[in-house]
């Protein structure tokens, strides 16, 4: 779902806009442009350049593309570790640390004012997910994190990888996210990958160019289709067994 903000919108002040929204917040982000925190009600939105990026009205994909993931690991798996890529309204990550298995979420956040605003309203969203002690939030491209990580000698292991970073592999919020969809970045990710990981990507849609490549580098791959209320389905790649590059 992809919406514009109208061109009416405030630039400063928590006037409300014609639809009943309010701007709370309007600052640059890390990428130049207009970063906006909306509340529509009792729900928070967010916007980059004018675009729709995610809100709190349902969460149903981010929360099922972790919940499936977890319960894809081997039996008796204890004490996961996930990787999310994207903070966003938090509902990725409240749905890992609510799983008994998982101990501990480490979370990349390109935007600091995302983080900053789970310290005021938008934490109600997702219970303040960054002051669990079992969560730890990574100001950093994803891109750079992840190109670092894989790179050392003994990289960090996730038994699952969460990428809800962009809208899909074919329309990325930021143009360099879209190594992420790449032979390169898949063989980064599954450096990480702990022995029996899952690797899911979030989608607004299926790609089948890349379902193709993913085919291509791992020995399973899932597509599933999750039922949300506004839209047509979205689509969630669920991956695991890594081939030899």
């Amino acid at each position: 779902m992809n919406q514009r903000i109208p061109d009416t919108a405030p630039s400063t002040d928590f006037s409300a806009l014609e639809d009943g929204a309010v701007t709370l917040a309007r600052v640059t982000g890390e990428t130049g442009g207009d970063l906006v925190l909306r509340r529509v009600g009792a729900h928070y939105e967010i916007y980059s350049n004018g675009v729709f990026l995610m809100d709190t009205r349902d969460g149903t994909s981010e929360r099922e593309m972790v919940r499936a993931g977890l319960a894809a690991l081997p039996d008796g798996r204890s004490r996961a570790r996930v990787l999310i890529g994207g903070l966003g309204v938090g509902f990725s990550a409240r749905e890992a640390l609510e799983n008994p298995k998982v101990s501990l979420v480490d979370v990349v956040e390109l935007e600091p004012q995302v983080i900053a605003w789970h310290d005021g309203e938008l934490g109600e969203a997702a219970e303040y997910v960054h002051r669990d002690p079992r969560c730890r939030v990574h100001n950093a491209d994803i891109v750079a994190w992840l190109a670092a990580a894989s790179a050392k000698e003994k990289p960090p292991r996730y038994d699952v990888i969460c990428l809800d970073t962009d809208n899909g592999p074919d329309w990325t919020v930021v143009e360099n996210n879209n190594r992420l969809y790449e032979a390169a970045g898949l063989e980064q990710l599954a450096r990480l990958m702990a022995p029996g990981g899952v690797l899911a990507f979030w989608s607004a849609n299926e790609v089948e160019s890349f379902e193709v490549l993913l085919r291509g580098h791992f020995a399973e791959v899932e597509v599933m289709e999750v039922t949300v209320s506004h839209s047509v389905p979205d689509v969630v790649y669920l991956v695991s067994g890594p081939k030899a590059p």
